[in-house]
């Protein structure tokens, strides 16, 4: 199995989407928030593509990774689920430098309330990203899909349908 930034990204979400997007059963497709927030990614930074490279590894797909500077540039739609974003640009610099790319840190960029962030990737960052590659691997493997979480956010999940259609 590859492991993947988004499953990274979703096993500090919700353990139930995590299971359902590896397992095939993708919303994101219906989702205005996921629409929003690949305008905003499309839209914000218009000169990037001529400065920044992509790079396109197993498991991950940076949009604009600034190769002179080993910097890994992500944007994203708001920091409600800042965790799992650092979670995901950690795993970009750990996929690169397991390549032999380098990778100084990464750089978190939320454009509708003017904030970055820097991230670093540690030595414990190293060895607890490995601790989610196994414990991904045992979700996504489990028969079931693991219990609804019913936390606020779900509300605006794609998948919000899905677990909530028999209440």
């Amino acid at each position: 199995m590859t492991i993947t930034a988004t499953l990274i990204n979703l096993y500090h979400v919700c353990h139930r989407e995590l299971w359902l997007h590896a397992n095939q059963i993708q919303m994101e497709q219906t989702s205005e928030v996921v629409a929003d927030g690949k305008f905003i990614g499309d839209t914000t930074y218009e000169q990037r593509p001529e400065k920044y490279t992509q790079v396109e590894l197993p498991g991950v797909k940076i949009d604009f990774y600034d190769a002179k500077n080993g910097v890994v540039h992500e944007t994203k739609r708001s920091d409600k689920m800042e965790q799992a974003h650092v979670a995901q640009v950690k795993y970009y610099l750990y996929v690169l430098g397991q390549h032999g790319i380098a990778a100084n840190y990464g750089i978190l960029e939320y454009p509708k309330q003017r904030h970055t962030e820097r991230v670093d990737l540690t030595d414990e960052d190293r060895r607890a990203i490995e601790v989610w590659k196994m414990e991904i691997e045992e979700i996504v493997g489990r028969e079931v899909c693991p219990p609804v979480i019913n936390k606020p956010f779900c509300k605006k999940c794609s998948y919000y349908d899905f677990c909530y259609v028999g209440e």
